[in-house]
């Protein structure tokens, strides 16, 4: 088999294909020729030496893919060699061979490609979670998006459109808006050039919103809090602030911890709001509340009513220009490797 390993921290330069032996499932394990397998902001973080829950160097990430199972061990029985599946490993995705114990695997619909496949599971469930678990979306609520134009972004629009009149504010640089508002972005704000806070207060009439969904971290927290309207929730999922360049920054990491305010049960309660915080990797074992989300996605998918948007597919062997274009945040939508090449 064929594997994408983080040799050590640093920058793209540390990514390299290395062939191993192809691992053997055992009992209630399957092994998936991979097709497809996607990258995520949490892998840029494992990279950098940022992501505490990741394994050490060398390592291979990735937590989503696609592809045909070629073997299964001892009693697994929802799925046998030849089904097209998609697999939810918790890292290890990035290689063209993969085993996972069987709850970790679904099979995907005959018309869902693999590219669509290995785009779902982290943007969509991520998205799906926040929304209609953490949250309740109700009609005609407004939601504050930062990285509209990313994978999760996209989710998260196409989901808030099942809602009647949700209002939607969304955060990306100016060459993203044309698409954002094809897609039902009703307010795109270009972060580099506008204050997003002040647009929103304005747009609002200093109301706010009802619900703000941060992955930015840092001072960014404190500032999403006070745009919430009464009754409002903020919802953390990430801290991208963290990672500003192609190595680990100390002084950056200690500047964004600075910047972190407390909030305590009483200003919650003074203050009629709700902070949460999502951590899907920290969800992984909760296999029923995965399955139960993935299950609901897929008849949205069948139905019509998403789809994701693969941005595009680099080759395997180009580790090092996948990671750094999506670092430079140039997709706009979900970047996925070929594992095939």
């Amino acid at each position: 088999m064929k594997a994408l390993v983080i040799t050590r921290f640093g920058g793209p330069e540390v990514l390299e294909l290395q062939t191993k032996d192809d691992p053997s499932p055992g009992e209630g394990e399957v092994r998936i020729r991979v097709e497809r397998a996607g990258l995520n902001f949490a892998d840029l973080s494992a990279r950098v030496g940022l992501y505490p829950d990741a394994p050490k160097p060398p390592m291979v990430v990735g937590y989503e893919v696609a592809g045909v199972v070629d073997a299964v061990g001892p009693k697994v029985t929802s799925v046998r060699p030849g089904d097209r599946v998609l697999g939810v490993p918790r890292f290890g995705g990035q290689a063209d061979t993969l085993v996972l114990p069987e709850a970790q695997v679904a099979a995907i619909p005959p018309q869902m490609s693999f590219d669509d496949a290995a785009a779902l599971p982290v943007n969509y469930l991520t998205a799906y979670h926040m929304l209609f678990h953490v949250h309740v979306l109700k009609p005609r609520e407004k939601v504050l998006l930062h990285g509209a134009g990313g994978g999760v972004g996209i989710a998260v629009i196409q989901l808030c459109r099942l809602v009647e009149g949700v209002e939607i504010f969304g955060t990306a640089s100016a060459a993203k808006h044309p698409l954002l508002r094809d897609l039902g972005v009703q307010h795109p704000i270009d972060y580099r050039t506008e204050d997003y806070a002040a647009v929103v207060r304005r747009l609002t009439h200093g109301r706010g919103v009802d619900l703000v969904l941060d992955p930015l971290g840092g001072g960014d927290w404190a500032k999403g809090y006070q745009l919430l309207a009464p009754a409002g929730q903020l919802i953390a999922y990430g801290w991208s602030n963290m990672v500003s360049g192609e190595r680990r920054n100390l002084l950056r990491v200690g500047s964004q911890l600075l910047q972190v305010r407390p909030f305590t049960p009483l200003g919650l309660m003074d203050h009629n709001r709700t902070m949460s915080g999502v951590n899907m990797g920290h969800l992984w074992g909760e296999t029923a509340l995965l399955r139960g989300h993935l299950n609901r996605l897929l008849d949205l998918y069948a139905a019509g009513k998403i789809a994701p948007r693969v941005d595009k597919v680099f080759p395997l062997s180009q580790g090092a220009d996948a990671y750094r274009y999506l670092q430079e945040r140039r997709n706009v939508g979900k970047v996925l490797f070929d594992c095939t090449r």
